[in-house]
């Protein structure tokens, strides 16, 4: 199928069975930001902090514990990371100078290891962060910064990770900072006046994006486009997202395209009071998401999960940040069970889970990182099968008769009951569960059939002697 430059052509696109059965999949915020590596460790995440003050984001951009916003966070005189900056590196070093530092750390990363360490994770697809709002480039690009040329990696870092993950079996998605460049701005985002400030809406700007995400495009053939917070209005969104598709046929788009045309102060007045009721009422997520075409939503540090019909994709660090961010302690990170408890609890509502590592400037991912996710990934060795290409059920979650969660997923005739908690006794009660007259019962990671019985309201299953002990545990019922 050719798409064609209009809304109707675009949006009759289909999201790929691909993207469906994935499941997981690991963010990468790796950049410049890496090598001061900081934030304030407050374990609060931004929307907590927007949430806890009338002038929520303000609150959250003077406290932002997003490590990949060193930059504007030092620019705003009184925070934390301001007074950090100013200790450790003087009140007169510019943060660009950083890129010396960061390329000559980066030469020890080394992708096939990322790589493999991804796939041991038990991670179908990747998404690299190609340009922050910082606006370094993690590639050569033949679209230079208009004011900074040499602003770039001469060392193909998109390439070499593109083409490390897609050589394991895995996709690769690509990030843009579409709205976002504060190399085009020399004052800070300290509120929601100067977060509309920030909107770049002159045409050299605009080309500048358009080339360059065009290049990440046509050069990379991303499997999916990743855009964050918005992009320039003179842009046609519906001619680019027809090109991509006719370009990378099973690839998919995020939501996070909003455009605006803010020349004005009146639009502008407009504009910021608009954003700030959306921000009361939805959130951090309200004032990034467009009302246009998209493939999947992604909430970012979203819980408390309902089904949605629409596909959705959770995004959020291990910690509070995404960059690497040296003031984060083990206490402020998932562990290995928190992340698997999330991926069951998504999965079992139409969601993906994209998780983020933030690696050091060198490329090491630090082991307080590394720990989870290869919990998670041994997990998923044994009941991997109850996540990736499954879709959700009638009914996504449950109790057992002894209160512990139970969420639900089903491929073709196999339904899968996920027991999120780590002790069991010899038979597991499940609640409002009635399943057919012969049906065949086993627990994932056990080759032994088990023994059941319907009681009026409740699935009552007998577990093995010799089970082994799991994060979570599931029951498979085929039908």
């Amino acid at each position: 199928m050719k798409f064609e430059p209009t809304e109707q052509s675009v949006k009759s696109h289909e999201v790929p069975q691909w993207y469906k059965d994935a499941k997981f999949g690991i963010f990468i915020h790796w950049s410049l930001f890496s090598v001061p590596g900081y934030a304030p460790g407050a374990g609060k995440s931004l929307a907590e902090l927007s949430d806890e003050s009338d002038d929520g984001l303000a609150n959250s951009m003077k406290n932002s514990p997003y490590a990949e916003w060193y930059l504007n966070t030092s620019r705003i005189k009184g925070t934390a990371t301001n007074k950090h900056h100013e200790e450790t590196y003087g009140k007169d070093f510019n943060y660009f100078d950083f890129q010396k530092d960061f390329e000559n750390q980066n030469k020890k990363m080394d992708a096939g290891e990322w790589a493999d360490f991804f796939k041991e994770a038990g991670a179908k697809y990747v998404v690299l962060v190609t340009k922050h709002h910082d606006g370094y480039c993690l590639w050569p690009s033949d679209y230079k910064n208009p004011s900074m040329k040499d602003y770039q990696s001469n060392r193909d870092l998109v390439g070499e990770i593109t083409d490390a993950v897609r050589e394991r079996g895995m996709k690769m998605g690509l990030y843009y900072s579409g709205i976002f460049d504060w190399t085009f701005k020399d004052y800070p985002i300290d509120g929601m006046e100067n977060w509309v400030n920030h909107y770049i809406v002159t045409d050299e700007y605009s080309e500048y994006a358009w080339n360059q995400t065009e290049e990440l495009i046509h050069k990379y053939r991303p499997s999916i486009l990743w855009n964050d917070i918005g992009y320039p209005a003179q842009c046609d969104l519906n001619q680019l997202f027809a090109d991509y598709y006719n370009t990378v046929p099973d690839g998919v788009i995020n939501d996070r395209w909003r455009q605006y045309s803010v020349l004005s102060d009146k639009e502008k007045q407009t504009l910021t009071e608009k954003l700030n009721r959306q921000l009361a009422e939805d959130g951090i997520s309200g004032i990034l998401v467009t009302d246009k075409h998209c493939d999947f939503v992604s909430p970012e540090y979203a819980d408390g999960f309902t089904l949605q019909k629409k596909k959705w994709e959770l995004t959020r660090g291990i910690g509070m940040s995404f960059g690497y961010n040296a003031a984060e302690s083990t206490e402020h990170m998932l562990k290995g069970k928190d992340i698997i408890y999330m991926l069951i609890d998504a999965v079992s509502k139409n969601g993906n889970l994209l998780l983020n590592v933030g690696p050091k400037a060198d490329g090491t991912i630090p082991e307080e990182q590394r720990k989870p996710l290869i919990e998670t990934g041994k997990w998923l060795k044994v009941n991997g099968e109850a996540i990736y290409g499954t879709t959700y059920w009638e009914k996504q979650e449950s109790k057992t008769a002894d209160n512990k969660d139970v969420r639900f997923t089903q491929n073709g005739k196999a339904l899968y009951a996920m027991i999120m908690n780590e002790e069991l006794s010899e038979s597991v009660e499940f609640l409002d569960l009635e399943i057919q007259q012969g049906a065949t019962v086993t627990l994932l990671g056990n080759d032994a059939k088990l023994t059941w019985k319907q009681t009026e309201n409740s699935l009552v299953v007998t577990l093995p002697d010799n089970m082994e002990k799991q994060i979570a545990y599931t029951i498979k019922i085929e039908k």
